[in-house]
């Protein structure tokens, strides 16, 4: 039973392990990759919810969430890398869900909870930065 309750440092570097990997792998795939690979498709149709005009939007939360969502499964530069994601998934959640918040926004806001989260305590041991930046 005490090890249940005790964090041994072995099992927090797990855990950050799989709060990048899941949510960043998940991001990556799920919406960042339809978006690369269909960006001359959206770039006219693309919604703008902060009024950049919709290719600038389409590539700026294609940014996050593809490269910056690959780097976060990497643990590349990791608390760099959440910034973009943390920013989209506020404009998502506050901006273009700000009415439903916890219905469509719903999403954006647990995405923005996890990317803050790995922003404050890092990539962890089984990083790609633990490994280059010792």
């Amino acid at each position: 039973m005490i090890k249940l309750t005790n964090s041994e440092p072995l099992a927090e570097d797990l855990g950050k392990l799989l709060l990048r990997v899941v949510p960043g792998g998940i991001m990556l795939l799920d919406h960042g990759w339809p978006k690369l690979v269909g960006f001359g498709e959206m770039m006219e149709t693309f919604p703008d919810p902060i009024g950049l005009g919709p290719a600038l939007s389409l590539g700026l939360i294609t940014f996050a969430e593809a490269l910056c969502a690959l780097l976060v499964v990497l643990g590349i530069w990791t608390r760099l890398s959440t910034i973009p994601l943390v920013i989209g998934m506020a404009v998502i959640t506050f901006i273009s869900h700000g009415d439903d918040i916890l219905g469509k926004g719903e999403s954006g806001l647990i995405y923005m909870a996890v990317f803050l989260g790995i922003l404050l305590f890092g990539g962890g041991r089984f990083s790609l930065d633990r490994l280059s930046f010792k």
